[in-house]
């Protein structure tokens, strides 16, 4: 029992690197870009529930519809400001170099705002699970809970990509920006909903990760967010199933790696199975290899 109980927080864990790698795999895939910011949107999201519902008194469902909100919010804002600028830059660098710049803008406005000192964050899913085997595996409701919004959110955003004239858009700016805007694309209000469906994603991973794990500090989205930037590399970057699988293996790697080998090392064996596996396919594991014309 205590392997499947292992293998079932692996899960849980795994479903909120895949969250998050949802939005690093949209904005690279269709943006090209990579927003080293997004680990701290999950941080923001987290504080603003925390901040509804231990300050305002709102039910969770508020609380995170409300942080949904304000990240979406900040994540256009982020787009506008940094991104946009620089998006044509003769270096890629650029682009980069102010992901990290914003990273740290709001590392520290987190922490100008509401110190270094963790705050205990009350979960968000009030179901209390219930047990197997006569309760020798125990199942909480907030792993539940986040394995099946991860689900959700997968098959929605692929419905979205594949379904709409918004996901279309998406697509064809992914393929193109040129020609993209030469068909009547409106490329930059297609690039700021990317932003504003990754920074989303990014509230509703804050409050499960929070709710799993219940310390909060400005640093809370820092590794996370690396890890699930692991995750869409290791799983193939650009591509949406793909998210969600290196999301699901890196969560059950990390876990495993915690119980049966040791806690210290299992940071490192994470990132020592994505060189292994881009050392054999260099895409990741559902990436395609992409032709570059001369």
């Amino acid at each position: 029992m205590s392997f499947i109980s292992y293998l079932i927080n692996g899960l849980s864990l795994g479903s909120v690197y895949a969250i998050i790698a949802l939005g690093y795999t949209m904005v690279y895939g269709i943006a090209k870009m990579l927003n080293f910011a997004h680990g701290d949107v999950i941080m923001v999201g987290a504080y603003v529930a925390l901040m509804c519902m231990t300050k305002a008194g709102l039910s969770p469902i508020l609380a995170v519809i409300s942080a949904v909100v304000i990240c979406t919010i900040l994540g256009i804002v982020i787009e506008k400001v940094a991104y946009r600028p620089l998006r044509n830059a003769a270096s890629p660098l650029a682009v980069l170099i102010t992901a990290i710049g914003v990273s740290y803008l709001l590392q520290n406005l987190a922490l100008l705002i509401f110190g270094a000192n963790a705050q205990s964050f009350p979960t968000a899913v009030k179901w209390k699970g219930f047990s197997l085997a006569g309760g020798a595996l125990n199942i909480s409701g907030e792993t539940i809970v986040t394995i099946l919004a991860c689900i959700v959110i997968m098959i929605v955003l692929s419905l979205f990509i594949k379904k709409t004239k918004a996901g279309q858009a998406m697509r064809a700016v992914s393929e193109d920006k040129g020609a993209a805007q030469l068909m009547g694309i409106n490329v930059n209000g297609t690039i700021a909903l990317t932003f504003a469906i990754g920074s989303a994603l990014a509230a509703i991973a804050g409050v499960l990760l929070c709710s799993a794990y219940p310390s909060l500090t400005p640093y809370t989205g820092a590794m996370p967010g690396i890890k699930a930037f692991v995750a869409a590399v290791f799983g193939g970057i650009g591509s949406i199933p793909g998210a969600f699988l290196g999301g699901i293996l890196l969560g059950i790697i990390e876990i495993l790696s915690k119980a049966y080998i040791s806690s210290q090392l299992a940071d490192a064996i994470v990132f020592a199975v994505l060189i292994v596996v881009l050392l054999v396919k260099p895409t990741g594991i559902l990436g395609k290899n992409i032709q570059e014309k001369v």
